[in-house]
């Protein structure tokens, strides 16, 4: 797996010069087809991905491990049933049967992955990043954890035990992060900010307060 720390992007050189991909361009000759067959709405494909990227996007996920490192009584029924407890927000996409959140730990680390395609649990983290779905993840994920952790930037104790989950089209995980020190008081909305998709699938940890306070001093700036 090349360095997805450092880009997650799709884009690679090609010899015909396009900034997509050979996957994106077939993606991009199947769509035309399908429109001038009138199978495909253009427009109604945009509102799906506009909802998951800026509706869903990792923002129901966000919501859920906020509320749970808050609530005692919701993070228990997360844990024992997590689409039961996901529901119960009233999120913007409802989360089919058979989600499982699974709770990191001093001890523990949860990693996911879906070793024959790319099962997600987009109703909660939106679109799959594309480094989720190459083969060097999903294979490199089982055989070597901690060297996959290591290029994402996530540093765990040498004594950590990584347990990885496999995902499928019947279940779906969610990590459950470890809430970051220092934010003793914050609202859910605050904690919500320090969420990250990557902390939701075990390949990063939520950012620190310092973190997220550098994220508003850059936004000001501009």
């Amino acid at each position: 797996m090349a360095d997805d720390k450092h880009d997650h992007s799709d884009a690679h050189d090609h010899d015909h010069g396009s900034e997509l991909s050979e996957m994106q361009l077939r993606v991009r000759a199947l769509e035309s087809i399908l429109t001038e067959k009138g199978y495909v709405d253009p427009a109604a494909l945009d509102q799906i991905i506009e909802a998951c990227e800026t509706k869903i996007g990792p923002h129901n996920g966000a919501r859920i491990v906020a509320r749970a490192w808050v609530d005692p009584e919701f993070k228990k029924r997360l844990l024992e049933d997590a689409t039961a407890a996901a529901n119960s927000l009233g999120l913007e996409s409802p989360v089919g049967a058979h989600l499982i959140a699974v709770e990191n730990t001093p001890k523990t680390h949860h990693m996911v992955v879906c070793t024959l395609c790319s099962c997600y649990p987009w109703e909660v983290l939106g679109l799959p990043p594309v480094w989720y779905k190459s083969a060097p993840y999903r294979s490199r994920a089982v055989i070597d954890p901690k060297g996959v952790l290591a290029e994402f930037g996530a540093r765990l104790e040498p004594d950590t035990e990584i347990r990885i989950w496999d995902s499928t089209a019947e279940t779906r995980f969610l990590v459950l992060p470890m809430r970051p020190g220092g934010t003793e008081g914050w609202t859910e909305e605050r904690l919500a900010q320090l969420v990250t998709r990557d902390s939701m699938v075990g390949t990063g940890l939520p950012k620190s307060p310092a973190e997220v306070a550098g994220d508003a001093r850059g936004e000001a700036g501009r």
